[in-house]
């Protein structure tokens, strides 16, 4: 053979081994690949290896079929009662059927984050300030949900839709500051008002049984005086005079003293009786 032949022969072998090449195509476990032949669809191929008519055929498409994440926001939104809001959330979403994201939309994942923010706008206008901050399950379901029919046709479940963070002008924040700080000084207002209401109906309760019982208040009047005195610290107790009436404290104290004086006058004849000390 001369060089000629083998030239040709080198030649066919290298476009023999660049068909195969392009033939020969790997799908990862996680993709699909969209085949199209002469321009038209013929089929899913992957996990694995797989082959393709070269020049003839080509792989549109890798779809990647795991769960994807998309970041997407809001931004000065009005709510439904005029409050410009940022509103922050993520999407978490999947491709559920290879042919129809491949053929239904041009770009699904740019189509799937464009959806999300207007539902997002959507779902904002629909609801007041107050019911975003502290009902953010309800909203996040009904964005899940309108995002979710949106894309149906695209095939493409929406899995779930958090927000993540809802930013309100400054002067709103310290607005609603206030409005808290006020409220909660009401409920303790009403908190301390309830108490002297039940405290005042537990004392006409006491006075009830005190009132044809006077053994009983000369018994509580005694135990009050008890337990000011046994702390030893008090110098001066202030006592109700229907107290000492009930007591009979006044009579106590005649006798008491009246008791002082008679001593007092027994020991002056037995001091002057003694003879002074030389």
């Amino acid at each position: 053979m001369d060089a000629f032949t083998f030239m040709i022969a080198g030649i066919i072998l290298i476009v023999v081994v660049a068909l195969l090449a392009m033939a020969i195509k790997i799908a990862n476990q996680w993709e699909r690949a969209v085949v199209l032949f002469l321009g038209r669809f013929i089929g899913i191929k992957g996990p694995g290896i797989f082959l393709i008519v070269p020049i003839l055929s080509r792989v549109a498409y890798w779809i990647d079929l795991r769960v994807i994440t998309t970041s997407f926001n809001a931004e000065q939104t009005l709510t439904k009662d005029t409050v410009p809001v940022n509103v922050d959330a993520v999407l978490f979403w999947q491709v559920v059927d290879v042919e129809k994201s491949a053929l239904e939309v041009k770009d699904y994942m740019g189509s799937v984050s464009l959806a999300s923010q207007t539902a997002l706008r959507d779902v904002i206008g629909k609801t007041f300030l107050s019911d975003m901050l502290t009902g953010r399950e309800a909203t996040d379901a009904e964005l899940q949900r309108l995002i979710g029919s949106r894309v149906s046709g695209w095939g493409i479940k929406i899995l779930s839709v958090e927000i993540r963070d809802v930013i309100i002008p400054g002067p709103l924040q310290d607005a609603m500051s206030m409005q808290a700080q006020a409220e909660r000084e009401r409920q303790a207002r009403v908190i301390l008002g309830d108490s002297e209401r039940q405290i005042a109906e537990k004392f006409e309760l006491a006075a009830k049984s005190y009132e044809n019982n006077p053994t009983a208040l000369h018994l509580r009047a005694m135990n009050m005086l008890y337990e000011g005195l046994k702390t030893g610290n008090a110098t001066i107790i202030l006592v109700p005079s229907t107290a000492l009436e009930s007591m009979n404290l006044g009579a106590m104290t005649g006798i008491t003293a009246l008791a002082k004086t008679l001593t007092n006058e027994q020991k002056d004849p037995m001091d002057r009786e003694q003879p002074p000390s030389q």
